[in-house]
Order: structure tokens, then sequence, then C-alpha cells
């Protein structure tokens, strides 16, 4: 665990104490000065509240510094990776998300959570099922020593991947969950979530290399938006919280019950993709994050969504928040038993390169 705390910072290493913390900051702000989030309210756009919104950009802009598209030429050195993340995080994940979500919302908890609200936690699942992770992966899989160049490809082609499967692949499980699917705002909440702060960081990527270099770039200019997005996304919970408060306080339960669908199929996919990559024959330093990405989720962005689609429907972003809940302390075991499972898997330079 040591050398474990030396890769991830001191806000990622007990995000969940923080999570908590603001969780319950904002319920005693909307339950003692609802005055702050009825004056927050009233700025809205089309029914997206806009200071929600500029801080969910805080929180997106600086993980999309760290992706290079460049890296891209790569794709066809390691394939049998790339497939195996591709197939995971796009054929299977969100399915198996909206498998479990609705096994347990609608079946196992149907005498203890109300219909509408299963509905709702159900929305927040699927939504978060659909967006693999594409900035703490970095850090996962530093942490189980994968493949740097590796992660990079993995990260760079499933931004890519977002901007054609997302929509169709949220639309298509909402729809079949029998939740009212807003195609526009659906579009739209991409667009504003996904493509304008990808466009904007990879420009500023480009001028600050071109200016400054890749060494400067990658040493001090992505350092230090790094607490930046871990603030944006506390202010947000403390805002979405307080905007929330008469839900959490009438379903405290809620939370508890929603995180455990959510840790199976981090667990699940990890397996699946893990135990998948060694019967491929991959290097660990390739299988290690290969799991780690289909495990993890882009939260930031589900949080976004879940906003933009449901303003009126609390309990949908309440579902993607306990996804941020549950993350950290989840994929920390998860990089544990990587670690030590490592000798399953061929060294690198004994794996014979594939073509």
């Amino acid at each position: 665990m040591a050398s474990e705390k030396k890769q991830i910072s001191f806000f990622e290493t007990y995000l969940t104490v923080f999570v908590l913390f603001c969780m319950a900051l904002g319920v005693l702000i909307g339950r003692f000065i609802p005055s702050i989030p009825d004056f927050l309210n009233q700025f809205e756009v089309y029914s997206v509240n806009i200071p929600i919104g500029i801080l969910i950009w805080i929180m997106i802009y600086p993980m999309m510094l760290k992706i290079d598209f460049s890296s891209i030429k790569n794709v066809g050195k390691k394939p049998k990776g790339l497939y195996l993340t591709w197939v995971v995080n796009w054929l299977i994940k969100p399915f198996t998300m909206f498998a479990i979500a609705s096994l347990f919302f609608l079946v196992i908890f149907k005498s203890i959570i109300p219909a509408d609200l299963a509905k709702d936690y159900l929305a927040g699942a699927v939504i978060l099922g659909a967006a693999p992770c594409t900035a703490m992966v970095f850090v996962w899989s530093s942490l189980t020593r994968g493949n740097p160049a590796y992660t990079l490809v993995q990260v760079a082609t499933n931004d890519l991947i977002i901007l054609i499967l997302f929509v169709p692949i949220v639309g298509l499980l909402l729809g079949v969950g029998g939740i009212s699917v807003p195609w526009g705002t659906l579009f739209l909440s991409v667009v504003l979530f996904v493509v304008i702060p990808l466009l904007a960081a990879s420009l500023t990527r480009y001028y600050m290399i071109n200016r400054k270099g890749i060494e400067y770039y990658n040493e001090r200019f992505i350092p230090k938006f790094s607490k930046i997005t871990i603030s944006g996304l506390l202010l947000t919970l403390v805002l979405i919280f307080s905007l929330q408060s008469e839900l959490i306080i009438e379903n405290p339960l809620h939370i508890v019950l929603i995180g455990i669908p959510l840790v199976i199929q981090t667990v699940l996919i990890f397996f699946l993709a893990y135990i998948a990559a060694r019967f491929l024959r991959l290097s660990h330093d390739v299988a290690a994050p290969a799991g780690m990405i289909g495990a993890s989720n882009f939260f930031e962005l589900a949080v976004a969504v879940a906003i933009a689609l449901f303003p009126l429907n609390p309990g949908v972003a309440l579902a993607t928040i306990v996804g941020v809940l549950v993350e950290v302390p989840v994929m920390l075991m998860l990089v544990k038993i990587a670690n030590k499972t490592k000798h399953w898997f061929k060294t690198p330079n004994t794996v014979v390169e594939e073509n």
C-alpha cells in the first residue's frame, strides 16, 4: 500500500470520505438554509442548472487535457487488448449494468423502493454503465504497473467511441426499461459535456505543446488542474445534494441499496475482462488496465448527463453520485487483486508480439 500512496493523490485516496462529507453538507444546507438552493435554482436554461453546468465543465475539461489522440497511430501494436476493452466496454458492460440494476431495483428491492424511484435509479445506473472511465484509469493503471502507452491508446479510442455509441446505447436501454428518452437533450448533453470540452482540451494541448514542449505540458501544465477537477466535483456534489435534500432525508437507506448493484457490476466487469485477458495470453501490464477501464466509470459525464436529462427526477443523479461514492474503495481493492495475481500472466518480454 505504501507504493500506492505515492502514486495516488490525497484527494483521490480519500475521495469516498470527501464525497460523504459533501453529501452531508449539501443535505444540511438544503434542510436548514433552503434559500441557497432556491436562489441557485433561478439560474436555469432549458431546465439545465447553470451553476451545476459550469462546475461540471470544470470537472471534465482538465480530464480531457490528458488525452493524446496522436497515440491512436499505435492502435495496431497490441490489438488483442484493445479489442477486449472495446467489447467489454460497449457490447457487455452497459447491458450487464442494465440487467443487474433491473434485478435489484425492480425485483429484489421492490418492496423497499417505490416504483417511480426504482426507475430513476435504474436510469442513473444505465447512464453510469454506458460511460467507461477516461481519467481515473490512468491512476489505476499506474498502481498496477500498467503499460502507459497502451492505457493512453485505450482512453483515446474510448473517448472517440463515446461520441458514437453513448447516445444510442443509453437511449436503447432507457427505452427497454420503460423510461421516456428525451433524445434531443441526450444529444445536446453529449455535445455540451463531451464534444465541447474535448475540442477545447485538444486545442489547449496543441497550443501548449507547440509553445512549451511536451515535457512542460505533462509535468507542469496538467498537474495544475488536478485539484481543480476534484474541487469542481465536490462543489457539484454539495450543490446537487442541497437541491435534493428532501429526497435524501426521506430515503437515507437508498444510498446503500443503490451501491449494492453498482459494486457487483464493478467487480463482475473487472474479472470478466481480466480473466479474458489471461485466456488471450496478454501480459499483465495490458491485462490490468484492460480490466480497470471497464470496471471504472466516467462518473463526471454520467452526473452531467443525468442532471441534463432528468432535472425533475433527482433520483437519477443520485444513482450516478453513489457511483462516485463506491468507486475509489472498490477500485483500490481490485488494484490489490491485480497486483497479487500478476503471476497469472506472462511478463511483457515473454509475450509473443501480436500482428
